[in-house]
């Protein structure tokens, strides 16, 4: 039933801004810079999000008329290709926020090197870092699939911000329990954006006409149990044993050790993973494998996986890396990898004691046997 104003109209939902009001009220002493930063990746998502809206009339349709299938793409830092929109969503969230004053630096998946922020000419410095994903999932463009930003708030370091020089790799280096916010934008069939500033997690849904990031799901909580789990099965050949017995476990269904049947999901982008499992619960895997024993990981720590961790943290599910929680982990380079699994607490308590015992290959259920679906 919707809250009500003496008068007995109807309460207007709560805008972000009014959201972060009542929040820095936790903190008497607090000058308002976090909020404004928000505010300003905020500002970022909604631009992003008409862009995305566009579609091939907008700027991921330039040149495609002319280039063709076989165009060259362009190659970002992680090797990966870099659409259009790709470009687009990390100039905006490098201007937008760069200009604000709020933060001394950034780092970007599109780029290598952090970006530094000039030290004002009057003022102290940003007090903060920003980390950001500009665009998770961006391959899902090309069939208009959900779509999304990630982002992760640190503090600056105080010799940082005694200093005059350049914001560094080294400043960065934080693990992601020193995160003071996070959150992500979805672009979707409603764009949303979902943040928490260390008190839970809560959504907020774009109000296309007012131009205002809405209340409208205060309070998230990830169910502690679920039967629903996403991993992508192509790499199954190259999956550890602790993961190959959980999978097994859940496709066994009712005639198998767990004794109730699973849903499986997959969708490409950790964003829409990541929403849909704060929404009702379920479990994401993306493990370290044997494919490259160098390579702890395929999710990038600092601007994937720490940032959705504090969120499902938050929320009172678990981030772990299936060893260890993931929040504890001191990142070693600004586009370190890492094994990551999250969502509902039981599941993922599940894999971290599965990975204590003692390697185990049990074929469950002649399906996924040695010549089964995933042998």
């Amino acid at each position: 039933m919707p809250h009500t104003a003496p008068s007995g109209a109807p309460r207007p939902p709560t805008t972000l801004t009014q959201y972060l009001i009542e929040e820095r009220r936790r903190f008497p002493q607090a000058s308002g810079a976090l909020n404004a930063l928000i505010l300003d990746v905020a500002l970022a998502c909604k631009a992003i999000a008409r862009e995305v809206a566009l579609g091939r009339l907008g700027v991921s349709g330039a040149g495609a008329a002319t280039a063709g299938p076989a165009a060259a793409a362009a190659i970002n830092v992680q090797g990966e290709e870099q659409k259009p929109l790709d470009i687009f969503a990390n100039e905006v969230f490098l201007r937008r926020n760069e200009a604000s004053g709020g933060v001394s630096g950034m780092a970007s998946e599109e780029l290598e090197t952090p970006w530094p922020v000039p030290r004002p000419a009057a003022g102290p410095r940003g007090k903060y870092l920003l980390v950001f994903d500009p665009l998770d999932g961006s391959s899902n463009l090309d069939v208009d699939m959900t779509v999304g930003s990630i982002f992760s708030i640190l503090r600056a370091p105080q010799d940082l911000l005694d200093s005059d020089h350049e914001v560094t790799e080294a400043d960065f280096l934080q693990p992601g329990a020193a995160q003071i916010a996070a959150g992500y934008a979805l672009y979707g069939p409603a764009t949303m954006l979902v943040l928490s500033v260390g008190n839970g997690v809560a959504g907020f849904t774009l109000d296309p006409n007012l131009g205002e990031f809405m209340l409208t799901h205060p309070d998230i909580r990830v169910p502690a149990q679920t039967r629903e789990f996403a991993i992508n099965a192509s790499n199954s050949r190259f999956w550890e044993p602790p993961v190959k017995r959980y999978v097994d476990e859940c496709l066994a269904g009712t005639s198998g050790p767990r004794g109730k049947d699973f849903n499986m999901r997959w969708i490409a982008s950790m964003v829409a993973e990541a929403h849909r499992i704060l929404m009702r619960g379920g479990i994401f895997l993306y493990p370290r494998d044997t494919r490259d024993p160098n390579r702890a990981g395929r999710l990038r720590l600092l601007y994937e996986a720490a940032p959705v961790g504090f969120l499902i943290e938050q929320a009172g599910g678990r981030a772990s890396t299936g060893r260890q929680p993931v929040l504890g982990v001191r990142p070693s380079g600004l586009h370190q990898r890492i094994g990551l699994v999250f969502g509902s607490r039981e599941e993922v308590e599940r894999i971290e004691r599965y990975h204590r015992e003692p390697d185990r290959d049990i074929a469950l259920n002649p399906l996924f046997a040695e010549r089964g679906l995933f042998r």
